[in-house]
């Protein structure tokens, strides 16, 4: 498409593409994943909008399967735009040796920044599309440059906010950037509640895919932002990925009691353990999670050692 036929913007979060099956889930991941990032894509090109992805488009860094990658050439027919997020590169920035920069170098996914914003025209009206990739300062305010200072601006990040919900684990407070009507956070795997600093709005839609099984996760409903222009800015709204429900995704966990009736980590923990066998080692590392802090650390961290040798996750 032209950009001058663009209605507006479609983010897509963290899509986390890999070649196993994470977690718990009993379904075909790698293949599941895909047709999630295809149906966004198709629902992009079919309302006209500039289909932008919140980094992580990886969950592994290197040496994903020719044939994902394959599959993904084909797919981006047409250029995506987005940033890299922590998943997408080893070293804290991406380098030639990290997947993500084949599709960058093939001119498929082409990185956002301070730099190399995409600029056109929305339904009539001049747009700015920036963003800070893992581990980059975002910025404190945006040049729009001479001619330019009616542009309507959105930004996209992929950092540990501190936003509600999510105040334990953010590192960064949301402020206002001079300039940048909204910025839309990666990251984060679930959809919490929006944060206003004057004229920017941070918001946290949450990924399109569950990868854990957890209470968050069970509650996360797969979806995409769509930030629309109109003759009074952005218009925005929500729309659902398809998806099964919770319990057709996830294997169900395995609770069992001792003779008092009182929940054992240890039990559950093995029965987990032998009864599901995933291609990440999620059962053990569950189990692992549950029952180390009986250890002495030394000894804990040499059982840690060697579940990273039958595993290629490190049990942290």
């Amino acid at each position: 498409m032209e950009r001058d036929e663009y209605c507006g913007v479609l983010l897509i979060g963290d899509p986390h593409i890999e070649g196993r099956v994470p977690g718990f889930r009993k379904d075909d991941y790698p293949k599941v994943v895909l047709e999630k990032l295809r149906w966004c894509l198709k629902t992009a090109e079919e309302q006209q909008l500039l289909p932008v992805i919140l980094g992580d488009l990886f969950h592994v860094p290197r040496d994903n399967q020719n044939w994902l990658l394959y599959e993904l050439l084909a797919l981006f027919e047409s250029p995506v735009y987005g940033i890299y997020g922590n998943h997408d590169c080893r070293e804290n920035q991406l380098n030639e040796h990290d997947t993500l920069s084949i599709l960058v170098q093939a001119g498929k996914y082409r990185l956002l920044s301070e730099e190399t914003p995409w600029r056109g025209t929305m339904a009539g009206r001049s747009v700015m599309i920036g963003g800070t990739s893992w581990g980059r300062k975002l910025p404190k305010n945006i040049e729009l440059g001479e001619g330019d200072e009616r542009s309507l601006v959105i930004w996209v990040s992929h950092h540990d906010l501190i936003v509600p919900g999510y105040e334990d684990q953010g590192h960064f407070k949301p402020y206002e950037i001079e300039g940048v009507d909204y910025v839309i956070n990666g990251h984060i795997h679930r959809a919490l509640e929006d944060v206003i600093k004057g004229q920017t709005t941070w918001v946290t839609p949450g990924n399109i895919i569950r990868r854990s099984r957890s209470d968050a996760s069970r509650a996360h409903i797969p979806s995409v932002l769509k930030l629309e222009v109109t003759a009074n800015g952005w218009e925005r709204s929500v729309i659902e990925v398809p998806h099964q429900v919770f319990d057709e995704v996830f294997y169900e966990e395995v609770l069992e009691e001792t003779e008092e009736g009182i929940p054992s980590a240890f039990i559950s923990g093995l029965a987990d353990l032998q009864s599901r066998k995933t291609d990440t080692g999620a059962g053990l590392q569950l189990f692992l999670k549950k029952n180390l802090e009986q250890f002495e650390p030394s000894i804990a961290d040499e059982i840690r050692k060697l579940a990273s040798e039958v595993s290629k996750d490190v049990v942290q």
